[in-house]
């Protein structure tokens, strides 16, 4: 498989796609991610945007705007030095014709068997259907906090 080309199994259902999403950033610290693969998953010009507090600019969250590389060498260091584990726990999605959008509500872990998490949040997944594949256009997300608990609406699969 060369290096653009994915998975037919990480991008045949909008479930394998998300799923092949996190199990590409996961794994112990140390392990060297297959970046590779978290790349075959997104469209050419996809972004990446966490949202974190700008520094100067009191305590509202701002997008962080990432393609796909950025993304790549603002979390490799931390996989480096940690273990990283995150998992969907609940999804609403919502498709029209060859558009999707998902609300993905992940747990983030150390170690694969920790008992809780520690962190949780919201991704707004985007995705296109090419009439071949699935492709992530847009990952958006935040992290819940005091300020920004977790709706059971988000703790819900539906779609």
């Amino acid at each position: 498989m060369s290096k653009s080309e994915a998975n037919p199994d990480d991008v045949a259902t909008i479930d394998a796609i998300i799923a092949a999403a996190y199990d590409s950033i996961s794994g112990p610290a140390g392990k060297k991610r297959d970046w590779d693969r978290e790349r075959s998953l997104f469209i050419p010009g996809a972004r990446l945007i966490p949202t974190a507090k700008k520094a100067g600019e009191g305590d509202v969250d701002a997008p962080q705007v990432l393609d796909v590389d950025a993304y790549i060498a603002r979390v490799e260091p931390y996989f480096q030095k940690n273990g990283f584990f995150e998992r969907e726990i609940a999804r609403r999605t919502e498709q029209f014709g060859n558009i999707a959008h998902a609300w993905s509500t992940y747990e983030s872990r150390h170690k694969a068997g920790d008992s809780e998490p520690f962190m949780r949040g919201v991704n707004s997944i985007q995705l296109s259907y090419d009439g071949s594949r699935w492709w992530i256009v847009t990952i958006y997300w935040q992290h819940e906090s005091s300020e920004h608990l977790i709706s059971e609406k988000y703790l819900e699969t539906k779609g």
